[in-house]
């Protein structure tokens, strides 16, 4: 007689745990670092088929896109060690400054064109402060909430001052992304320009303004399984109500340029797990899915993911639109273009 690896000890502890999440219960750390640690054996595929009934029991049948538009790119005072935007690095990215109205106004008939719903705008800096950039960024924000084109969503940094927030809900933006990008304990390793507690700060003053949070992080860049963990119940706790998981796409010149990738199946893992911990959020892939995944990212939903960023990123490319949603119709998914995902990349 033939032996296998099925452990059917694992098998009923997945199944357990997928019952609790489903009948409205949570796992707690230690449930939530076991289903980290299981390794890429047939087990990973039981833990898939239960992140996708948690899915589809949650979040239904539709897949939301979302795409971004770069508003200021380059010359970051921040040196985030994954980003090709930081001016600390020597990187082929493209460098502006703030975009006048007109290719605003050119990005969000595009993205009515394409039925999106909303239109993110990213800048590449330290945050925003009161002042002229301000005064800018609202009055786009006043000016693509009024057009009824889109509806304006934001990725801006750091924001050290409630009035900021303030002024941000007032011209019209619903939604704000900014990432934790990992655990607190390996975010020094990210990033040294500011601090963990400055994005929790972040979140707050927006939280405070009325303006719902978009935050997730990057995969990959070094951190353990225990890190993804810790991150996961992170943005369980600040109440994020979209989580972009991005998979780090190394880029030449950071230095990031030479991690390992993630393998596929661990990639798989680890947005499931993110849906064990959070079945009632919006967990969406976004940078890195086309390098990383390769032919299983049509798997993403399979593990749990109900939401994609389509169109290129900020300074890498993505797979083109219409192959996108060609999978979700082969899978049986029903599109849907919303705007609340940011990616990082």
């Amino acid at each position: 007689m033939s032996t296998t690896s099925f452990d059917a000890t694992t098998h009923t502890r997945i199944a357990d745990l997928g019952r609790r999440v489903l009948e409205g219960g949570e796992i707690n750390r230690e449930e939530a670092l076991w289903l980290f640690e299981l390794e890429p054996t047939a087990d990973i595929f039981d833990l898939l088929a239960w992140a996708n009934r948690i899915r589809e029991h949650f979040k239904g049948n539709k897949i939301h896109l979302c795409s971004i538009v770069n508003v200021k790119a380059g010359g970051c005072s921040e040196n985030c060690r994954f980003c090709a935007q930081s001016a600390s690095y020597q990187t082929d990215a493209p460098r502006y400054g703030l975009i006048e109205r007109e290719p605003l106004n050119a990005a969000a008939d595009e993205a009515q064109a394409n039925g999106v719903v909303a239109l993110g705008l990213v800048a590449a800096w330290r945050g925003l402060e009161e002042g002229p950039a301000l005064d800018e960024i609202c009055s786009h924000l006043t000016d693509l909430k009024s057009g009824g084109k889109t509806r304006p969503d934001a990725s801006l940094g750091l924001i050290r001052n409630q009035k900021v927030a303030n002024r941000l809900r007032e011209a019209g933006l619903e939604c704000y992304n900014h990432n934790l990008e990992s655990s607190r304990r390996f975010f020094p390793e990210v990033c040294s320009s500011h601090t963990y507690e400055d994005r929790l700060q972040t979140i707050h003053h927006l939280k405070q303004a009325g303006i719902k949070i978009c935050s997730g992080g990057i995969l990959g860049m070094g951190e353990t399984r225990e890190d993804r963990c810790e991150l996961a119940f992170a943005l369980k706790e600040v109440g994020a109500h979209v989580v972009p998981i991005n998979i780090l796409n190394p880029v030449a010149g950071t230095p990031f340029a030479n991690r390992e990738p993630m393998a596929p199946l661990e990639v798989l893992k680890s947005i499931a797990c993110f849906r064990f911990i959070l079945p009632r959020q919006e967990i969406k892939v976004a940078g890195g899915r086309t390098v990383n995944l390769r032919d299983l990212q049509s798997l993403i939903f399979m593990a749990g993911a109900s939401a994609l960023m389509v169109g290129n990123y900020l300074t890498t490319l993505n797979q083109p639109v219409e192959k996108d949603l060609q999978m979700l119709r082969d899978l049986g998914l029903d599109a849907e273009w919303d705007k609340h995902g940011f990616s990082d990349q």
